[in-house]
């Protein structure tokens, strides 16, 4: 009977795998999409900071960039294993 489940969840593991990427990438959409905006009211808040703001934007956007990456690798892992 277990043995029968498991196998059975084998099966729907590919598009379980597919779904969980494309959380994986909504996610990381609206993060960016966040980080890009909370940067956009600094800078118009503080002009002359606007350099420092810009590098903690592009180091906070390719951190989540990176976390999303693994994502996609280890739902495209599950979908091939």
């Amino acid at each position: 009977m277990l043995l029968a489940i498991l196998l059975d969840a084998m099966n729907l593991v590919p598009g379980m795998a597919a779904i969980a990427a494309a959380i994986a990438v909504i996610g990381a959409a609206l993060g960016i999409g966040k980080i890009g905006q909370s940067a956009m009211e600094a800078m118009a808040r503080q002009p002359e900071a606007s350099s420092n703001i810009q590098s903690g934007m592009i180091i906070a956007g390719a951190l989540v960039e990176g976390a999303t990456l693994f994502a996609i690798v280890v739902c495209l892992l599950a979908a091939l294993g």
